[in-house]
């Protein structure tokens, strides 16, 4: 990808233990337009946010060994980051569910659950940006025409 293209794409980072779920996540955002970066667990996902700053989306499991999605969520919010994060589980309570809302969760998304519906809660807070080409822009021959 051309770098001022790497900087109209929007970055999200997929936060699961599951090898296939991560996968299909990363594939099917990746395909509707957005740079997508994977990990395993929380402890995973804090270290590849210090290396890159600029996921604007975190969509991470509830339930995960080592460091659960709610384990993540506790800490950015300590660290005050800046990213919206959407949480996934087959089950939350509502202990789980008022405390991720309390710590600023974007979105809870149930298991099983629409990849459409992902899609749209991406979406919202990370907007693909349209590459618009100026009338100049549309004006230029391609290289080597003869017109």
């Amino acid at each position: 990808m051309e770098p001022y293209l790497a900087r109209l794409t929007p970055k999200v980072l997929i936060v699961d233990d599951d090898p296939e779920s991560r996968n299909l996540l990363s594939e099917f955002l990746a395909a509707n337009g957005y740079a997508v970066g994977t990990v395993g667990d929380g402890a995973a996902a804090r270290a590849e946010l210090g290396r890159v700053k600029d996921y604007q989306v975190i969509v991470a499991d509830l339930r995960m060994p080592n460091e659960t999605g709610l384990d993540l969520l506790r800490k950015l919010y300590l660290q005050k980051f800046k990213c919206a994060i959407i949480l996934m589980s087959s089950f939350i309570s509502q202990e789980e569910k008022k405390e991720a809302q309390a710590l600023g969760v974007y979105a809870l998304l149930e298991k099983p659950f629409r990849l459409t519906d992902l899609l749209h809660k991406v979406e919202e807070v990370a907007p693909r940006k349209p590459i618009t080409i100026s009338p100049e822009e549309q004006a230029v021959s391609p290289a080597g025409s003869n017109t």
